[in-house]
């Protein structure tokens, strides 16, 4: 079977996200659970799994307090949607616009936006290098898609991500710094396993954030703590009013 949806299942086996939300949300835990339930792909499934395993709860908590709770927001290299998803979820106040290279897991988030009945996400299958669009958006995020991009690249791109985004907007960067060199071998490791021998790159904070701040934002960066041995970091990047 595919990531669609299987069409015989009934409307009440499907997930009931309104007997587990808070003011008309779904609560983070409930969310999450939903998002990876919704998948029919065993192997889309279990790497959701895994994903929500690295990406937990806290630190989507901890990302998302910087989102607004309505507006329009940008998702860069969502993969199978599996953020945008939580966020429709428990900020049903935004409208996002998710934008994956593979169309693969394009069309998978979208069998499972169908399947938990959102209205407020829409996915596209584009490379965010040169994906256009003449809207701008409140907020934009990207987690863990900078040192996935070829670094000659990587200027280029977030001077396109700076236009995009409205003035007084913020762009959310959630990569992997270089350091500690142990926590960036590990990570390194799990990469290899996962894309090959493509090219990555984890960018030290002190040369992203010339190049962020270099583009206009106003930036604040911190490590995200983790017990597994990952060294998260964090960039929320301010556009200045004008």
């Amino acid at each position: 079977m595919t990531s669609a949806e299987n069409p015989t299942e009934p409307v009440s086996a499907r997930v009931q996200t309104s007997s587990r939300t808070l003011h008309g949300r779904a609560t983070g835990a409930s969310a999450i659970r939903d998002v990876i339930h919704s998948f029919r792909n065993p192997i889309a499934r279990a790497y959701s799994r895994v994903r929500f395993a690295i990406v937990r709860q806290p630190f989507l908590e901890e990302i998302g307090q910087y989102l607004p709770d309505s507006g329009d927001v940008l998702d860069l290299g969502c993969g199978f949607g599996l953020f945008s998803l939580f966020y429709a979820m428990t900020k049903p106040g935004l409208q996002i616009v998710a934008v994956d290279l593979d169309p693969g897991r394009v069309a998978a988030a979208t069998a499972s936006a169908e399947y938990l009945e959102l209205t407020n996400v829409a996915y596209e299958a584009s490379d965010v290098t040169t994906w256009a669009t003449e809207r701008q958006f409140d907020a934009i995020y990207m987690l863990d898609l900078l040192h996935h991009l070829p670094q000659s690249r990587v200027r280029a791109f977030l001077a396109v991500v700076a236009g995009l985004v409205r003035p007084g907007g913020t762009v959310i960067i959630k990569d992997v710094a270089d350091r500690p060199r142990y926590k960036m071998l590990f990570t390194l490791l799990l990469d290899r396993l996962l894309v090959g021998m493509e090219p990555i790159r984890y960018w030290p904070p002190d040369e992203l954030l010339a190049i962020l701040r270099g583009l206009g934002f106003d930036v604040a960066m911190h490590r995200m703590n983790d017990v597994l041995p990952y060294p998260h970091i964090l960039y929320v990047c301010r556009r200045r009013a004008s």
